[in-house]
């Protein structure tokens, strides 16, 4: 969740160079909400497709197994349970009009949206669909989406115990609570995630990993309480057989595409490595939950101890394909996160790190000033417009193929302060839509092999 921290979308279709439904309650498991034209059946006991479709649009994915990946961290979350549904109920919201204008202009094939408050039954989703996607924007083309897939998040969870060690139990809907939450919200699904899809989303497949306990990793960096000699004992025992890895979920949705091996879009959105003390709770946790899918795209034994919500054990089998995506807050260079915490998925044998970039990371870099003076890392790759006293502007948003996929372009959509659609659509803070910017990944899907 960056909101915490501040967020935007971008890539330029000019840019230079592209329900099953999850129920939560309290902190028990919920089925997830996945739509789908003709439904598919449940997927890991996760519940039941509704059948919804307007027909497959050509896409990018019409072209010789071409297919477009996107996210978008688009700050579509809400500071009140049931807000986001009202703002959506008509078409007249001006932020999400914009971002919706942005993924037509950007055209994903498959999409990612973190910070996307969930609802129970899908219904944000559609809303946003219905209302928005499906309507252009500005002259933009509409885009559709007959496939969704929402699931519960971690998000505004009470655990029940003082997990900021500030001597307290935070009440549910505060800022003390939230903090105190399985994931930081102000209510449950706060900052949850949704995947469109013009393809089908193999619902059947679909496993997600709220549940997971982060103790449950080997060799998880737990935080240490700086006071005490004991190691990696900022929780206690009790805490720890609650607390859960993901801040939010993680998921492994597999997309259908035509003649083509599924590929699996492995999505999340880890805690910013902020929000804490010397213990650096937030920081270890983003690590691990980055190196989630790092084990779990190596299969084997390396994934053996991994365990979804319906108790099915293990990862990826070798040479499946796939594309990680997500906010992962985390830079390779700068910022706050344990070093090495994104290396472990860009620097990955078995992924490739496209290097997404754009003029306008470069532009505002130099314009802002600040933090993003004394940083290490390339600017023009930048996809998040942080404080500039600190962070300063930081690649924090990732699309991250396996090997067995053909890069064809990427990119990043955040325009230059000339063009015409930058104050609609990416703007300096206050951000008129997010302060991250919509990254972008083209990918040729191998034939399958017929025998």
């Amino acid at each position: 969740m960056t909101s915490r921290l501040r967020t935007t979308p971008t890539r330029v279709a000019l840019l230079l160079g592209t329900t099953l439904t999850a129920t939560l309650a309290a902190a028990s498991l919920a089925a997830p909400a996945a739509v789908s034209a003709g439904g598919h059946g449940p997927g890991h006991g996760h519940g039941h497709g509704h059948g919804h479709g307007h027909g497959h649009g050509p896409g990018h994915g019409s072209q010789g197994g071409e297919i477009r990946f996107a996210t978008f961290n688009a700050s579509l979350n809400r500071a009140t349970e049931g807000e986001l549904v009202s703002d959506l109920s008509t078409p007249d919201d001006v932020q999400a009009a914009a971002v919706a204008e942005t993924i037509q202009r950007t055209e994903p094939d498959v999409l990612l949206i973190n910070e996307f408050d969930y609802v129970e039954g899908g219904r944000a989703a559609e809303l946003f669909r219905d209302n928005y996607l499906e309507v252009g924007q500005h002259g933009a083309d509409p885009v559709d989406y007959p496939y969704y897939f929402v699931a519960p998040a971690n998000t505004g969870v009470p655990s029940g115990f003082d997990l900021n060690n500030n001597g307290v139990v935070g009440e549910p809907g505060t800022q003390a609570g939230g903090d105190d939450s399985l994931g930081f919200g102000l209510f449950p699904g706060q900052y949850g995630m949704v995947v469109y899809s013009k393809y089908p989303i193999l619902t059947r497949d679909v496993r997600t990993f709220q549940h997971f306990l982060w103790k449950d990793m080997p060799g998880a960096l737990l935080p240490d309480d700086p006071a005490t000699d004991a190691p990696a004992d900022w929780y206690s025992p009790e805490e720890l057989d609650v607390l859960r890895l993901s801040s939010k979920s993680h998921w492994d949705v597999p997309i259908d595409v035509p003649g083509r091996k599924p590929v699996h879009f492995l999505v999340s959105h880890p805690t910013p490595p902020s929000f804490d003390g010397a213990e650096d709770r937030n920081g270890t946790r983003n690590h691990d939950e980055i190196r989630f899918w790092a084990d779990y795209v190596t299969g084997g034994r390396a994934a053996s101890y991994i365990y979804d919500d319906a108790g099915e054990r293990g990862g990826l089998d070798r040479g499946e394909h796939f594309v990680v995506a997500g906010d992962q807050n985390a830079d390779p260079y700068d910022g706050d996160s344990v070093d090495a915490a994104i290396t472990q998925l860009i620097d990955y044998p078995r992924i490739q790190d496209p290097h997404p970039r754009s003029t306008g990371a470069v532009e505002q870099a130099d314009l802002q000033g600040g933090a993003n003076l004394t940083h290490s890392g390339p600017d023009a790759e930048d996809t998040a417009d942080f404080a500039d006293t600190t962070p300063g502007n930081l690649r924090v948003d990732y699309v991250l193929p396996s090997r067995t996929l053909k890069v064809r372009d990427t990119g990043v959509f955040w325009l230059p302060t000339r063009h015409p659609l930058f104050a609609r659509l990416v703007g300096v803070y206050p951000f008129p839509v997010s302060d991250h910017r919509l990254v972008w990944l083209d990918v040729r899907t191998p034939a399958r092999h017929r025998r």
